[in-house]
């Protein structure tokens, strides 16, 4: 039996994490076994999209995406599942079609936005002593 062309990516937002399963299929794309249409807040799914909508469905349609995301903040996951998508498209088209088809598509997608190929290092500053929070400090009154 031959084995099936397949890639497996991450893609990262503060502590969210999206692990992306791409593979030859029809054109399907799953976010937790759900349809990517169905992803909650309404307003975000147009983000979750956009990697889909920049490069062409056509891109897409002999190809089947299966995500599983966990960690972090519904628009921190979001953000996550796009990185995934847009690198799970890059890596297939490294490892099974051809190289200058894949340098078309990475530079097309990082002139739309780098960070959907390129994780974004910002993360929470830790709470530090006499204050609320990383920077506020207790008011004092002498």
């Amino acid at each position: 039996m031959p084995e099936s062309q397949s890639v497996q990516v991450f893609g990262k937002k503060k502590t969210a994490t999206a692990c992306a399963f791409a593979k030859q299929g029809r054109g399907l794309i799953k976010v937790n076994g759900q349809p990517i249409e169905n992803i909650e807040p309404e307003c975000l799914r147009l983000k979750a999209f956009e990697p889909v909508l920049i490069l062409g469905q056509d891109k897409f349609a002999n190809l089947d995406i299966r995500i599983r995301v966990k960690g972090g903040g519904f628009t921190a996951q979001i953000y996550a599942i796009r990185s995934a998508i847009a690198k799970s498209i890059i890596a297939y088209y490294a490892k099974y079609v051809d190289e200058s088809s894949k340098n078309e598509l990475r530079a097309t997608l990082m002139a739309y936005d780098r960070n959907l190929l390129v994780a974004d290092p910002r993360r929470r500053e830790p709470k530090k002593y006499g204050g609320r929070s990383a920077r506020a400090r207790f008011q004092k009154s002498y």
